[in-house]
């Protein structure tokens, strides 16, 4: 048995990855804005979980978490990182505050959370730190660029991560689901308010007036719970998990195109080196 702290468990993927770690027989921080949306949860499993409300962007809220976590459980063995929704908007559309409070959430936050449980997890020189980024982070699509850049940044922020705590006995996974059956096209997505006619095309295509997938998503979110799960418990783990079949084959798609693009530029690439 191990402890998790899930942030944003309300619906979606950190639901299903609170419910499937207490089926399993974990202890599990079950964090929300509104503590209330995830009573119920906390209610099926008096014993092992802890309902809290976390807001990721406040210090204050983040402290009290791992406080309450570490009272009752004794520790963090696990912190996933989930918390978040979407922001679409071509770049030049995108509102300052609204890209600022987007990069608090997806970026700030997690760091909030990663510098709180470390100690702890140093301490016992065992631990697991998860942060959910997206496909979005490897295939920039039109008018999601500041989501992207959010996912890209927490990606690379995990890379070094893993390579600073794998001597101290730790791990870092980052996990990049593709489209999964919850809300996050749906309540959890938000755009820029402001469209800009020249943008119709491209990011215009992507708003939410314009879009017809929710709903219809390919992924389980339950079968990328019991996958997260078993990969945490395995003790061993990727450093990038990719989650769905439409994920797997945009990831590599995109690392195609990249890699192309590399070998089409190699000359002018390696003629900058000293002579």
């Amino acid at each position: 048995m191990s402890t998790w702290l899930i942030t944003g468990c309300s619906t979606g993927l950190g639901r299903a990855f609170a419910e499937t770690a207490l089926e399993r027989g974990h202890n599990v921080v079950v964090t929300a804005r509104d503590i209330g949306s995830v009573r119920d949860i906390a209610d099926a499993y008096p014993e092992r979980a802890l309902p809290l409300a976390l807001d990721v962007t406040r210090d204050a809220d983040v402290s009290a978490a791992v406080r309450a976590a570490t009272e009752r459980f004794g520790g963090v063995d696990v912190l996933v990182n989930n918390a978040g929704y979407g922001y679409r908007a071509a770049v030049e559309e995108g509102e300052d505050d609204a890209v600022r409070t987007l990069f608090e959430t997806h970026v700030f936050g997690p760091i909030r959370l990663i510098k709180a449980v470390l100690p702890g997890m140093r301490g016992r020189a065992s631990g697991t730190i998860v942060n959910v980024s997206s496909i979005g982070a490897r295939i920039s699509p039109e008018g999601s660029g500041y989501y992207a850049a959010v996912k890209a940044a927490l990606e690379a922020l995990t890379l070094s991560l893993r390579k600073e705590i794998l001597p101290l006995g730790l791990r870092a996974i980052s996990v990049e689901p593709g489209g999964f059956r919850t809300d996050f096209a749906g309540r959890s997505l938000t755009q820029s308010a402001k469209p800009i006619a020249a943008y119709a095309a491209t990011a215009g295509l992507r708003r939410i007036e314009a879009g017809t997938g929710h709903g219809t998503q390919p992924g389980d979110p339950v079968k990328a719970a019991s996958a997260l799960v078993d990969v945490v418990d395995r003790g061993d783990g990727p450093f990038m998990l990719v989650l769905g079949s439409d994920a797997v084959d945009s990831f590599r798609t995109a690392i195609r195109a990249l890699g192309d693009d590399i070998d089409a530029w190699e000359e002018i690439s390696r003629s900058t080196d000293v002579d």
